[in-house]
């Protein structure tokens, strides 16, 4: 069984962090986001691994390698013209049309458990099956109905989505996907060719309206997705959590003795002076925070990495400040 790791997208919600890479190369804890996954797809023995690239392809190339370090033997596919979730899927139909394959997000960390998954699949005879999850959160992630263990369709957000005041109870709470997919190679025969397309809004709707059975199965275990500033702040945080500690601090990084460092995600190369405070925030590669600098629920990355760059359309906003470039969080 082979595997398929989206990572061709743009990152526009994660931007200023992705002004130089793409969202699936973003360090996390040390680690690519897509070395995550790599990993993911290699401890269910799932060794042979293609990668879609289209925005900064070399920012992936570069994080991953040939996949070795990860356990997986990797192949890359280009799209010189984005392709979406499905269209990504045609571009590399030749290396996958022979045997079932798994399907992951390239923005995700989970260990749900994906052997359980393919046996749904199996016992299910399924075209397709989807890993679900309850949003117990009601966060914005689209809601999938289902009847009898199969996907009915896709329905719109939640109707409140999470503040980080209430959760409801798994029976009640809506299911939605977590971007990791079992598929049979007669999805391509749903899946048009050459064009954009999306597996949710147009491949699997008219697999199910001509008879095909999407199956769900609904996952427990651990499960992060990291699209937005504000996610990869408080998943990175976390994490760390998990592992005891409340700093992350990448390679060469100078924190001064006189300096506070507190429930932060520090790059490469940051310098924190004497004095200066950094509280809740996360410090891009080469940022230097100036003697008695306060940094608090902020994003900073150099000014210079952004100078002349039109800020995208789904980022938050930001200003220069001196060598600097902040977008606050929780906005």
């Amino acid at each position: 069984m082979k595997g398929m790791i989206l990572a061709a997208g743009y990152g526009e919600r994660l931007w200023p962090l992705t002004a130089d890479r793409t969202k699936p190369a973003l360090p996390v804890l040390g680690k690519p986001l897509v070395g995550y996954v790599a990993e993911y797809l290699a401890q269910y023995g799932i060794s042979d691994v293609i990668v879609n690239l289209h925005h900064r392809p070399d920012s992936v190339r570069e994080s991953l390698g040939d996949g070795s370090r990860f356990g997986v033997r990797l192949q890359y596919v280009h799209e010189p013209v984005i392709l979406g979730t499905s269209g990504a899927l045609d571009n590399a139909r030749e290396m996958l049309e022979d045997d079932t394959f798994v399907v992951v997000n390239g923005k995700i960390i989970a260990d749900i458990d994906l052997n359980a998954a393919v046996e749904t699949h199996r016992r299910k005879n399924a075209l397709a099956t989807l890993i679900l999850r309850r949003n117990t959160a009601r966060e914005r992630f689209s809601i999938v109905d289902t009847q009898n263990g199969l996907v009915t369709r896709f329905s719109g957000m939640p109707q409140l989505f999470n503040t980080g005041a209430v959760e409801l109870a798994d029976s009640d709470a809506p299911l939605m996907f977590t971007g990791i997919q079992i598929l049979e190679p007669r999805i391509f025969d749903y899946i048009p060719r050459g064009i954009f397309s999306h597996s949710t809004t147009e491949v699997y709707p008219k697999a199910i309206s001509q008879g095909e059975r999407i199956a769900a199965h609904v996952g427990d275990g651990m499960w992060y997705e990291l699209s937005t500033l504000q996610r990869y702040f408080d998943i990175s945080l976390a994490l760390l959590k998990a592992q005891g500690r409340s700093v992350d601090m990448g390679q060469n990084c100078s924190v001064d003795e006189a300096a506070e460092v507190r429930d932060s995600v520090l790059w490469n190369d940051v310098s924190i002076a004497g004095g200066a405070r950094v509280r809740r925030s996360v410090i891009g590669d080469g940022v230097q925070v100036r003697a008695g600098g306060l940094v608090e629920n902020q994003v900073v990355v150099r000014a210079d990495l952004v100078a002349g760059k039109a800020t995208p359309a789904k980022a938050l906003p930001g200003r220069v400040e001196g060598d600097n470039f902040v977008v606050r969080l929780s906005q």
